[in-house]
């Protein structure tokens, strides 16, 4: 059960709009002897030179296969609740489900409502580590499912195909000779376990910052700098960044890599769970 030796992390805010590149930030950060550096944060269409959710994601793949002895801390889930297939699915049937519904992603959402609404005469069904992580959403929330839908199937289902990548919790057997390890992480359950302001701090419509989130992210980012260690420039785009989504990069990052080195992979390994709908990093 012991991670390969990491000196990159990588925290990804994630989006599925159409225009994904400019709402996805990747931030980077150095694993030094003082702690994590950070030393790269940008939107996903500065980094691939399109917004479009296509190419763009396409070049996500690409910079996640292009990483060794990296960790990606990624803000969407990698799994769908046990409760909506037949009793002993594995994993991989859930890309086989998404990959049935073409661009429909809404679509998608729908019939895990409809089947949800079927089996347990409830809308919505979490699995078991958002209710544990305390997570906004479950993974078919309309609020949720273009994240989930193209994170897993554009982002995920590529990368658990490919040597040198290990997505936990799925494929712990791949650890051995992994070069890059995928985990996911959300980053508001990173602020709530912390006990850091998780709320009024995203103003994706623009404009100036109001007081309330300008406090609210002055706050989140005096807890992160004791985590993570950045520059003026690096604050100022944290701050300036409307939406948030820089931040929340930042977060996944430091989040993931804090709850990695903390976590018991046996436990979860085994979890009878986790390892069929996955488990959040936080």
């Amino acid at each position: 059960m012991e991670l390969p030796s990491v000196t990159r992390v990588f925290g990804v805010d994630f989006s599925g709009a159409r225009r994904a590149g400019d709402t996805i930030w990747v931030a980077e950060a150095a694993v030094t002897t003082r702690g994590l550096k950070l030393v790269a944060l940008q939107p996903l269409t500065q980094l691939c030179g399109t917004p479009d959710r296509g190419p763009a994601l396409r070049h996500l793949v690409a910079m996640v296969l292009a990483s060794e002895h990296a960790l990606w801390g990624c803000d969407f889930p990698f799994g769908l609740p046990l409760e909506l297939f037949p009793t002993g699915t594995p994993w991989p049937d859930h890309f086989t489900f998404l990959g049935e519904w073409g661009e429909e992603a809404y679509a998608c959402g729908l019939e895990c409502v409809r089947r949800a609404v079927e089996r347990f005469q409830r809308k919505h069904i979490r699995r078991a580590t958002d209710g544990e992580a305390k997570a906004p959403f479950d993974a078919f929330h309309y609020r949720m499912i273009y994240q989930t839908f193209y994170g897993m199937r554009d982002v995920i289902g590529p990368l658990r195909q490919t040597r040198g990548t290990a997505v936990l919790p799925f494929q712990y057997r791949k650890l051995r000779t992994a070069k890059r390890v995928l985990v996911e992480c959300c980053p508001g359950s990173v602020l709530k376990r912390e006990g850091v302001p998780h709320q009024n701090y995203k103003q994706p419509k623009g404009g100036p910052l109001t007081r309330k989130r300008r406090l609210t992210r002055h706050a989140i980012l005096d807890w992160l700098g004791g985590v993570i260690r950045f520059d003026d420039r690096f604050r100022r785009v944290m701050m300036r960044n409307p939406g948030g989504d820089a931040i929340d990069a930042v977060i996944a990052a430091a989040g993931a890599l804090r709850a990695v080195r903390a976590a018991d992979h046996r436990a979860i390994a085994t979890h009878p769970r986790y390892r069929h709908e996955g488990h959040l990093f936080v």
